[in-house]
């Protein structure tokens, strides 16, 4: 049961459905004139609180600093759609008495409206001799939603790389030396006059080419988290309270 006392705290509440999850915070107490018990909230709901849905207040109580009321979630969401913001036509009461499961206005009794006016706002002419101006505030919140995709891809390409190297080789070359002592035994060996070949074998370096795949690094992907500044716009709703009436001078407005 809400406190008739503390209708004031009302408005900004968390609200919290019969399982304990959160609907949305409370937009607007309407109480009953006859009683001046709060007979219905309205929740704002969706992403930024765009959505108004009403809830009897009847059976809902105080959880901390939280509204329990006893119906589920999607429940509440689903409930008739109806402006919020003055009082409550017989034609919207029924259409939530009958999807709360109340009936009708005429049958309703207890704390529910009985002549077709549940509705005042907690500052309306039923609390006390001042009203109170509100006006919505523009809430901007972030959610985050997938805004692209990147992977590696590992491919072959075929390139050509120069390197110098070093390579020898023989060369022939005719040396001539006088008869000594020291080869005059090889001189002298064999006939006086002959025909002779002398082959030497020359030798020189190949350049010889292979390849070898070895590991060079690890590539992997990272994300780097970037803030900016966006700025958004929305349309919001504000009270204005003037003095209506034959008075002189300028009408006051606030």
């Amino acid at each position: 049961m809400i406190d008739s006392s503390r209708l004031d705290t009302l408005t900004g509440a968390t609200v919290l459905d019969n399982d304990g999850d959160k609907i949305g915070s409370v937009g607007q107490v309407y109480i009953d004139p006859s009683t001046g018990a709060a007979a219905w909230l309205t929740v704002k709901t969706g992403l930024f609180g765009t959505g108004e849905s009403f809830v009897p207040a009847t059976d809902a109580s105080y959880e901390g600093d939280d509204v329990r009321v006893g119906y589920a979630k999607a429940f509440v969401k689903d409930a008739p759609r109806v402006d919020a913001g003055g009082a409550l036509d017989d034609h919207d009461t029924d259409a939530l008495y009958n999807y709360y499961g109340f009936g009708s206005t005429e049958n309703a009794g207890g704390s529910t409206a009985t002549d077709g006016t549940v509705g005042y706002d907690t500052s309306g002419p039923t609390t006390d001799d001042a009203m109170t101006r509100s006006e919505e505030h523009l809430e901007v919140g972030t959610e985050r939603v997938e805004t692209g995709r990147a992977r590696l891809h590992k491919y072959v390409v075929t390139e050509q790389e120069t390197v110098t190297v070093p390579v020898s080789h023989e060369e022939v070359r005719v040396v001539s030396e006088p008869i000594t002592e020291r080869n005059a035994g090889d001189a002298f060996d064999g006939p006086d006059i002959s025909e002779e070949d002398h082959e030497v074998v020359l030798t020189g370096d190949r350049v010889v080419t292979e390849t070898e795949a070895v590991p060079v690094e690890r590539v992997h992907l990272d994300t780097t988290t970037v803030t900016e500044q966006e700025t958004v716009s929305g349309d919001v709703r504000k009270e204005r309270i003037e003095l209506d009436g034959d008075q002189t001078g300028t009408t006051p407005r606030v």
